[in-house]
């Protein structure tokens, strides 16, 4: 081999070994960090099982997932057991083994169906908030900082459609004002994780106490925010911190402001903004698109599942009967 030949294999074997590397840091980076930590919580409790009851866990065999499923099913949901299944496939998939938890393995398969009919897959989410709730809590809102974010903040997250991340993410940068209201332009989030961004419009309400753009604007011209985070937090002394909102702060503040207007906290939580938006526009008639738009939703089953919720009234059989 000449010296030549031998030069540009050495650079061949650097290059590949660095495209490798930054394959893998791709492959990582196409799921959200949310998702990620959730894969390598369910794989360690999984691996952890298999210690203790003296099992392999990579690679692991059918019977052995079949028995954790069976074990795990007496404090999870069905929609966590599915999530374990996939993190297990996963994880095989990577070392290149086998899939034990996949529906062709006959005992995973039998277990899993067993565990569904027993415990059932129905999800039960928080409830949405409607027009009348937020009227409601709107109108107990103390009259002073906290009520004011507070309420720009439910009024804006519910007539958006927004995220918890998305509401405590945004920006007076992302904000342009229109003749007929706001339009507020979202960067990253959970379905657009390229950051392609989308435009949300926030039109004027009829009741200029329940107006989302009237209430964005009197909480940033009251506090003076011409810049950095629309959301921030407040101390006990009433001074507003430079930094934004965290998300889990939010569901905090939707709970709070439930139960001071006499609701259930537990049936609450921040994402009752954004599925109160879709039920009570589906309600009120709007189509599936239409919904979809606004939130940012690129499932259909999801947002169906909200449309049949606000529907069942609406397009009722027994309403026809004339009792």
């Amino acid at each position: 081999m000449s010296e030549a030949t031998a030069l540009q294999t050495e650079f061949d074997k650097g290059t590949l070994v660095s495209l490798g590397r930054q394959a893998q840091e791709f492959a990582a980076a196409a799921k959200a960090g949310n998702t990620l930590r959730a894969y390598q919580a369910d794989w360690r409790d999984f691996r952890e099982w298999c210690e203790a009851h003296h099992f392999m866990s990579l690679p692991a065999l059918p019977h052995t997932v079949a028995l954790y499923l069976t074990d795990r099913a007496a404090t999870l949901k069905p929609s966590s057991l599915a999530r374990r299944l996939t993190t297990i496939n996963r994880a095989h998939q990577a070392a290149g083994q086998p899939s034990p938890a996949t529906m062709q393995n006959a005992v995973v398969s039998e277990v899993w169906k067993g565990i569904k009919r027993k415990k059932g897959t129905a999800q039960r989410g928080k409830k949405p908030f409607l027009t009348p709730d937020l009227q409601l809590i709107v109108a107990e809102l103390p009259q002073d900082l906290r009520g004011t974010r507070d309420r720009a903040l439910l009024l804006a997250g519910f007539a958006g459609g927004f995220r918890r991340s998305e509401l405590a993410a945004l920006r007076v940068e992302d904000l342009e004002t229109t003749p007929d209201g706001l339009i507020v332009r979202l960067g990253r989030s959970k379905t657009d994780q390229e950051g392609e961004g989308r435009p949300v419009a926030l039109p004027f309400g009829s009741n200029p106490q329940t107006c989302p753009v009237r209430a964005l604007r009197g909480w940033l011209e009251q506090v003076g925010i011409a810049a950095g985070p629309v959301f921030r937090s407040i101390d006990r002394f009433g001074r507003v911190s430079v930094k934004g909102l965290h998300a889990d702060s939010v569901g905090y503040l939707v709970k709070r402001a439930a139960g001071r207007a006499g609701l259930e906290t537990v049936d609450y939580a921040g994402h009752s903004l954004r599925a109160g938006l879709a039920t009570q526009a589906a309600m009120n008639g709007a189509g599936e698109l239409a919904i979809m738009k606004q939130t940012g939703h690129r499932s259909l089953a999801t947002v169906r599942k909200y449309i049949r919720e606000g529907s069942l009234f609406r397009d009722n059989a027994a309403t026809k009967l004339g009792l």
